[in-house]
């Protein structure tokens, strides 16, 4: 799953008794969500390499005549094209948000390549974390609600992906909310 708890764990973090967040302190929780890529670079390099080969093989019957250079710079054309289409597709899904959880507040910061980085704040104890399961615009429509807007989570992530995630943040929201001191605003 394309999910990371910076915190050094692997699940949510443990949060138990009293705790505030002073100003400068490491949040409590940063989660970090990102586009699943089903084709590593790796696998993008060997999946070039082999398509080279298997293209390469109607071309060993012309070996010799002028046909193959008649045929060459369309099959290199076609190569070179593959490899630029699959380039612009690793940029475009360079897509980051990260969950960032204080006692006395939460922050999504959505980092999209050439886009302006989208932000949302809100006081943990007024945050609900709502899995709407046949509302929203997809399966299992996973939106942050607080401050007077509700945003989108995980857009990118798989239904059931969205579902765990869910699980979690209902978990472990209401720990945040109940860490912080009566009455206190978050920082600006």
């Amino acid at each position: 799953m394309p999910i990371e708890w910076v915190n050094e764990t692997k699940e949510a973090p443990e949060i138990s008794g009293a705790s505030f967040h002073d100003r400068g302190q490491p949040p409590l929780a940063v989660l970090h969500l990102w586009p699943h890529r089903s084709l590593p670079k790796k696998g993008f390099v060997l999946f070039i390499a082999i398509t080279f080969v298997l293209v390469l093989v109607p071309l060993l019957a012309v070996i010799g005549t002028p046909v193959l250079w008649g045929l060459l710079p369309f099959v290199l054309v076609a190569l070179a094209l593959m490899w630029a289409l699959l380039q612009k597709n690793y940029r475009d899904g360079e897509i980051l948000e990260e969950l960032t959880l204080w006692s006395d507040r939460v922050t999504l910061i959505r980092r999209a390549r050439r886009q302006p980085d989208q932000s949302w704040q809100a006081n943990p104890y007024w945050v609900t974390v709502q899995l709407h399961e046949k509302a929203g615009p997809v399966e299992k429509y996973l939106t942050l609600k607080g401050a007077g807007r509700e945003v989108e989570l995980g857009a990118f992530l798989s239904s059931d992906e969205r579902a765990d995630l869910y699980l979690i943040l209902a978990d472990l929201l209401p720990r945040v909310a109940a860490s912080a001191a009566p009455g206190h605003q978050p920082h600006a």
